[in-house]
């Protein structure tokens, strides 16, 4: 084995277009970051790509690799398009259409009802077999599991050549011992199955949410567990020790990658998740309390909310028509990416995405093999971004672009400008309709936000968002293609764990509540040490769910540190009290009559890491002058920053093409103030500031953006 001289922490996120990458060496605090084409066919041959590529900037070698950090997106995509192999569902007898008769909500309310079509069932009706056996809502054995049945019904999986099997027993949540034993079986009778119990993937009671939840982790399980188990095995090419690799989770924490192939539901939103914890820590860091961030990539969009640099967490959450109650970081998805498709409705009318090409074949403007007009080559063509990605690794096809463009506008009857223009505003009220869903259906006023936008495509369009939401500010971070990579890097271990006890809070026991606590808190303790975290470095956080007695979901809360006694007790109600006003605008703290219920208890395990640090720059006297050789103001005592030669640009079809300056992103110092239109280019983005913004360097060399009036008064 070599000598390691250094200790280089690694943070990779595998998007649909380029897998980003982000090198933190903790002996320097040197971070560097690059991104590479991503690979469908095989995510991880761009995964280890991108390790080379950063090896080679730091000059480093495989030896110097201290830990890797993975947002994957390989659980989300295979959801999202529904590629669901055959699964096997095990209940009990006489719940067998617990699946179909699922939950009487419909989607968008019930004045669609008549249109709606319940969609199919993650597993079909002949594929759900039931097994005798039952147990009370306190865990205590009614009628005794029945074996025979169950190695029947073992036997019938493994003769139908079924082998991914969810097992989900009423009140498994409270005591486990039929699952347990219908699992034991399975391995006699059935060795090759895959299994996912719902007492180990959500000890919580509504059994169909738990049921969903367990056959979502099964049916990710295979996939998910060859997919880190190869990347796990070739990363041995680097060093001949175990390179320490581990995944990001849904719920804002990083697991091992042993481990996660035993909760591959947990990194259903991997990637996401690890771009809003970046994006909060650059914004908190910066000065910003309340924000929006918007992480726009190759295929989507993903919004989310930070509030006091915590991004919001839920356990309602679902990926495609997959409802998985799991903590997961509160993102809502638009198809609304660089490579989002443009088309035509049968109407006539045009539309944009969800429908995305991708990185293979990509956008028309890739070259390579692209037939459909995509976000990106509406950019091309209207030259808000420059006809080369990744500061000119790969040329862009511009004419190309131009054909697809002007053939649409031909069958819309429009000008190519028009066209163009046309699919960009639909993706931006696409994008901002994604953010309204979680600030104005959530009872928040996104007025009262900054946003922060990043990913590759994230910040094409914040001028159009600022003006459709009436947002001030945006802030657009240094190397914004790579913050979900940087946020890997900002991540704790993090493990959560629940146990539903149901109780009024009037009958409630403390000594109870203590009990669950402890034992929620042992589980933790136990996954924190096989993650090689020290007695004294663990660290617990505890929550619970309440609600008022009758109402059917439930306001998360956290329980203060310290003994659980009678006074911790009344604090957590307190909490309930005013969080469910914030939430509904109303509670009953004053009213006796309307009871509190306590509904589940959760403890997350946190294993604390070093995080990078975001360095401030200096800055200089106030007073500003203009520069001398662009229409930009400068801070005094900066340099003026270099321009690139101007680009004809297009902000709006009616006026058409203007002459445009165009500046190189790393030369502006902090400080400086650039007016638009303008268009600030870096290596993996692209910014177009349009006429009536500004935009000021900050010291930590985030741009932020304002509409001109407020930003000439920075």
């Amino acid at each position: 084995m070599a000598e390691r001289q250094r200790r280089i922490r690694i943070g990779i996120d595998t998007g649909g277009t380029f897998t980003d990458v982000v090198a933190f060496d903790e002996d320097t605090g040197e971070l560097v970051t690059t991104k590479t084409p991503s690979t469908p066919s095989n995510p991880a041959d761009g995964f280890l790509a991108g390790i080379d590529k950063v090896l080679g900037l730091l000059g480093a070698t495989g030896a110097d690799i201290d830990a890797v950090s993975h947002g994957t997106t390989v659980a989300t995509n295979q959801l999202l398009e529904g590629k669901v192999d055959r699964l096997g569902f095990i209940t009990n007898t006489g719940y067998e259409a617990m699946l179909e008769i699922a939950r009487q909500s419909v989607p968008d309310g019930y004045g669609n009802s008549y249109f709606w079509v319940k969609p199919d069932r993650i597993v079909p009706r002949d594929r759900v077999k039931g097994v005798e056996g039952r147990l009370d809502v306190n865990g205590d054995e009614v009628r005794p599991f029945d074996e025979d049945g169950a190695r029947a019904v073992a036997r019938w999986f493994k003769e139908q050549g079924i082998n991914t099997l969810g097992v989900c027993f009423l009140h498994a949540y409270a005591n486990p011992v039929h699952e347990d034993r219908m699992r034991a079986i399975l391995a006699e009778e059935h060795p090759e199955a895959i299994v996912s119990l719902s007492s180990e993937v959500l000890r919580e009671y509504r059994e169909y949410e738990r049921a969903m939840t367990t056959l979502v982790d099964a049916a990710v399980k295979p996939r998910l567990s060859a997919y880190v188990n190869n990347i796990k095995a070739r990363l041995t090419s680097y060093d001949d020790r175990t390179i320490p690799f581990y995944v990001m989770k849904s719920n804002g924490g990083v697991l091992s990658a042993d481990e996660v192939v035993h909760q591959p539901i947990t990194t259903v939103l991997s990637g996401p998740a690890a771009g809003a914890l970046g994006a909060a820590l650059i914004a908190k860091v910066a000065g910003f309390d309340k924000v929006l961030t918007s992480d726009g990539g190759g295929t989507s969009t993903d919004v989310s909310v930070v509030i006091d640099g915590e991004p919001t967490l839920t356990t309602e959450g679902s990926v495609g028509a997959f409802p998985s109650k799991i903590p997961m970081i509160d993102v809502v998805t638009v198809g609304a990416g660089g490579g989002s498709i443009a088309w035509l409705s049968p109407e006539g009318n045009l539309k944009v995405g969800p429908q995305s090409a991708g990185a293979d074949p990509g956008p028309l403007c890739y070259g390579k093999g692209g037939t459909e007009v995509t976000i990106t080559d509406a950019h091309v063509f209207l030259g808000r971004i420059p006809p080369h990605l990744l500061g000119g690794e790969i040329p862009l096809d511009v004419d190309a672009a131009r054909n697809g463009i002007e053939a649409l506008a031909k069958q819309l009857g429009l000008s190519p400008e028009a066209c163009a223009t046309g699919i960009l505003e639909i993706s931006a009220w696409n994008q901002a309709n994604a953010l309204r869903q979680v600030t104005v259906k959530r009872g928040l006023d996104v007025r009262d936000f900054a946003l922060t936008t990043f990913g590759g495509s994230g910040s094409l369009l914040l001028c159009r968002l600022m003006d459709v939401l009436g947002i001030p500010t945006v802030l657009v971070a240094p190397n914004p293609g790579n913050v979900s990579a940087f946020g890997l890097l900002t991540v704790d271990v993090k493990n959560d764990y629940v146990q539903t006890h149901v109780a009024l809070a009037d009958k409630l026991d403390a000594a109870d509540v203590a009990r669950v606590f402890d034992g929620l808190a042992k589980q933790a303790t136990v996954a924190l040490s096989k993650e090689g975290f020290a007695a004294d470095e663990h660290q617990f956080v505890r929550t619970a769910d309440l609600r008022y007695f009758g109402q059917a979901f439930e306001v998360r809360v956290a329980v203060p540190d310290g003994p659980v006694d009678a006074d911790a007790l009344d604090e957590v109600a307190r909490r309930f009290h005013a969080e469910h006003r914030v939430l509904y605008g109303y509670d009953f703290s004053g009213d006796d009559s309307q009871q509190v219920e306590w509904v589940n208890l959760r403890v997350s395990g946190i294993g604390p890491i070093r995080r990078p640090e975001i360095k401030r720059h200096g800055g200089f006297e106030t007073g500003l002058r203009p520069s001398s050789t662009t229409d930009t103001v400068v801070e005094e005592g900066a340099l003026a920053p270099v321009p690139k030669p101007p680009r004809q640009v297009c902000f709006d079809a009616e006026q058409g093409y203007v002459d445009t300056p165009v500046l190189w992103r790393p030369d502006l110092a902090p400080g400086t103030v650039v007016e638009g239109p303008v268009i600030i280019e870096e290596f993996g983005s692209t910014v177009p500031v349009h006429p009536g913004f500004a935009v000021r360097i900050d010291e930590f060399l985030n741009l932020i953006v304002t509409r001109s009036q407020e930003g000439s008064q920075a």
